[in-house]
């Protein structure tokens, strides 16, 4: 990290090591989902940074491309029948918070061919609070209306967060 003039430079830190990761993996359906979701601790918040490979690719410029994303309370990308991902959890809500200002309610995915990539600074949250936590990708866009967890959908793809 470079602080100059009063100013964190954060765009070089995603060079370095980040301080948690995720590596993020699709259901059984949407096996061909992987990529990672790395955490970056800075002064002024944390720093999430993410390479998704796989997804669904959109039908159209007017449909599809936007997936959910969040953190999720859970510590495990177990399930069962109806849900592969369903030991996940619900959003981490520490603070009790309607929707969308969960502190794991995180922007969403655009996806361009298979492929999306996402920055963002947030001081929803420190690093040592998400560890051990689920991030899971939702197969639709979150509405950032609906209660409790934004209409976003079916998991598809999940990955814990880890020092």
């Amino acid at each position: 990290m470079y602080i100059s003039n009063g100013r964190t430079r954060l765009i070089p830190m995603i060079s370095g090591r980040p301080n948690a990761i995720a590596n993020v993996t699709g259901s059984e359906e949407y096996s061909g989902i992987n990529g990672t979701v790395s955490f970056f601790d800075t002064p002024r918040g944390v720093l999430v940074y993410t390479q998704i490979n796989g997804l669904p690719k959109s039908e159209g410029k007017c449909n599809g491309g936007i997936f959910g994303f969040h953190i999720h309370d859970g510590s495990s990308c177990s399930g069962n029948e109806t849900d592969e991902f369903a030991d996940a959890g619900a959003h981490y809500n520490p603070d009790e918070c309607p929707h969308p200002y969960h502190a794991g309610d995180l922007p969403p995915l655009f996806e361009s061919d298979g492929y999306a990539f996402s920055a963002f600074l947030t001081d929803r949250f420190t690093i040592d609070e998400i560890k051990g936590k689920a991030i899971i990708i939702h197969d639709k866009p979150d509405d950032f209306t609906s209660q409790p967890s934004g209409n976003a959908g079916k998991k598809i793809a999940c990955g814990i967060i880890s020092v």
